[in-house]
């Protein structure tokens, strides 16, 4: 992978175009979480120690292209930004096409979604974007799998695009994780749907040797058992799709790990009232909300062993207090494992900082699409045109 870095370009007085990922939970316009902002620190630092004029853009959830919502807007990013670097940051809500910049200077500009086009990679978009600044850098792992104006698009047409210091870091680390792992390497797969994560299972089934499943994933595969589920949230349409992927597990002699008990509730709902159940003993009219203690000590003994873990998604509704035990006791086990550990995905995130366990993790992927489409083999739009550029 030829990709030109930011870490080899003098930056010296030049305007320095940084993608970042701010996409934050804000609520009452304060930011709700610090992750994503901590991550891109050390990037616009080094754009700083250089003596760069550092513009930034991001976009924040999905408003419509075209229309200002101020639900959308990144303007809470850069009041919390500005203190986490103890420097002013000016936000500038209209900047395609005009845009001062002093070197030493930082500027946020507003939601690049929006811009009508932003989406759709529009190339009159990309250019405005590009005539920004003298170097662009993407340092947004976690949106380089989405073609887009300011992913995408602003590269071909920059002066300079290369990678920033996170993407590199996230590059290496899936790298080290999927290409080289030590062995044995065990992926844990949780989340709500196995049509999201279907070809991603697949692709892991060529790599892993054993695998790990937790929330709506286990409960189609649990159904494909013939086991009774009760009212849980399983997708009946992939059933056969999960007995492929059981017998091409056994092919190969990797073990796929289901819940062997389970907590359940009458219904879906912080206040419901948890009870634990072995898998065969699920009444119809329950809901299977996280996996049971005995199974979070069996999941826990198998990562003792591992040499390399994957992990993509939560085994239960941690967010709830009462069915938060599984993934706590999983990311519990990460932590103690002696395995080089990689992290990603935005529930995987959240339950890290819930658990206090970010320290202990080896790394933790700021990408979540991409990640999955990285472990897939997939070529990621914005690495692709980074590794183009790189080739000139």
């Amino acid at each position: 992978m030829i990709l030109l870095k930011m870490t080899d370009i003098d930056l010296k007085d030049k305007r320095v175009l940084i993608r970042e990922d701010f996409n934050v939970p804000i609520e009452n316009g304060k930011v709700m979480s610090d992750a994503r902002l901590l991550a891109a620190i050390p990037t616009i630092q080094l754009a700083l120690s250089q003596g760069a004029g550092i513009i930034l853009i991001s976009h924040l959830g999905r408003p419509e292209e075209g229309k200002y919502d101020e639900k959308y807007s990144l303007k809470p990013v850069a009041s919390r930004l500005g203190e986490l670097l103890n420097q002013s940051i000016r936000f500038e809500k209209n900047y395609l096409d005009q845009l001062e910049i002093k070197s030493g200077e930082i500027i946020l500009c507003e939601n690049v979604r929006f811009n009508i086009g932003e989406k759709k990679d529009d190339e009159n978009l990309s250019k405005r974007m590009a005539a920004l600044g003298d170097i662009y850098v993407m340092d947004a792992f976690a949106t380089a799998h989405r073609a887009e104006a300011s992913t995408h698009g602003v590269g071909k047409f920059a002066p300079i695009a290369c990678a920033g210091p996170l993407l590199i870091k996230e590059l290496e680390a899936l790298s080290k994780a999927l290409e080289n792992p030590a062995h044995p390497l065990i992926a844990i797969v949780g989340g709500s749907k196995v049509s999201s994560k279907l070809t991603v299972l697949e692709k892991l089934l060529e790599k892993i040797d054993a695998l790990i499943v937790g929330g709506g994933i286990a409960n189609t595969f649990l159904a494909a058992h013939g086991v009774g589920i009760g009212k849980s949230l399983y997708e009946a349409d992939l059933l056969p799709e999960a007995e492929k992927l059981m017998a091409l597990a056994k092919s190969r002699n990797i073990q796929i790990y289901l819940p062997i008990d389970v907590i359940t509730a009458k219904s879906f709902s912080i206040d419901a009232i948890p009870r634990i159940s072995s898998i065969h003993e699920v009444f119809p009219d329950e809901i299977i909300l996280d996996i049971g203690p005995e199974t979070a000590v069996y999941y826990a003994k198998a990562l003792q062993q591992a040499g390399t873990i994957l992990w993509n998604g939560p085994v239960g509704v941690f967010e709830f207090p009462a069915f938060a035990s599984g993934t706590r006791e999983l990311a519990l086990a990460i932590a103690k494992s002696k395995a080089f550990s990689l992290a990603g995905g935005g529930d995987t995130l959240s339950a890290i900082d819930q658990f206090k366990v970010a320290d202990k993790i080896s790394y933790i992927s700021t990408g979540g699409g991409a990640f999955l489409e990285f472990v897939e083999g997939k070529k990621l739009p914005a690495v692709d045109m980074l590794e183009n550029r790189g080739k000139k």
